[in-house]
């Protein structure tokens, strides 16, 4: 496959907001509430699956590399932070979102039920990683009750709140982007 100058443009112009998302954030504990999830499911659906991927993985390895673009800095031992699942899991939403809606009339409800689908997922991911740093690397014992309430109960409101800003604008973006392709 052969990837446009426009399509890494833009895949580098998503992997960027994301690095602005990560520092536009509120700390509440090991995982601060960001704008991060709004941008992963806009790469998603206005890139498509392999391109919205494409732009986080990059984030991530840049990450990974040592640059402090994550919510708390960067680096190789980012590996072994309770959070590091939810930036495994912020390769794999693109992915999700795209395929779901890929070559579909673009409805705000289509949109909606692909971002919030994705975001399940990230949950899963997130709170999965986070329970066994917790229990495992550093000693925290938690119960996966716990877990839940410190990494997935507390962002339900906002996330959702980013799925519908971000089925918004896709359904508003996308014809426009589809037409450009011609």
């Amino acid at each position: 496959m052969k990837i446009k100058t426009r399509d890494m443009i833009l895949a580098a112009l998503f992997t960027a907001l994301t690095i602005v998302g990560a520092f536009i954030k509120i700390p509440i504990g090991p995982a601060p509430i960001s704008l991060q999830y709004l941008f992963i499911a806009l790469s998603g659906i206005l890139l498509g699956p392999a391109l919205g991927s494409a732009s986080q993985l990059v984030y991530v390895i840049l990450g990974l590399i040592g640059i402090p673009v994550f919510t708390s800095g960067g680096g190789l031992s980012y590996i072994f932070t309770p959070t590091f699942g939810y930036l495994i899991s912020f390769i794999i939403a693109p992915l999700i979102i795209g395929s779901l809606i890929k070559n579909k009339k673009p409805s705000f409800l289509r949109i909606f039920i692909a971002c919030f689908a994705a975001l399940i997922v990230t949950y899963i991911i997130g709170s999965t990683y986070m329970y066994v740093i917790l229990n495992y690397v550093s000693k925290i014992h938690m119960n996966i009750l716990q877990v839940l309430k410190l990494a997935v109960i507390v962002f339900i409101p906002g996330d959702i709140s980013k799925c519908i800003i971000a089925a918004l604008i896709g359904k508003k973006a996308i014809p426009i982007l589809r037409k450009m392709e011609y």
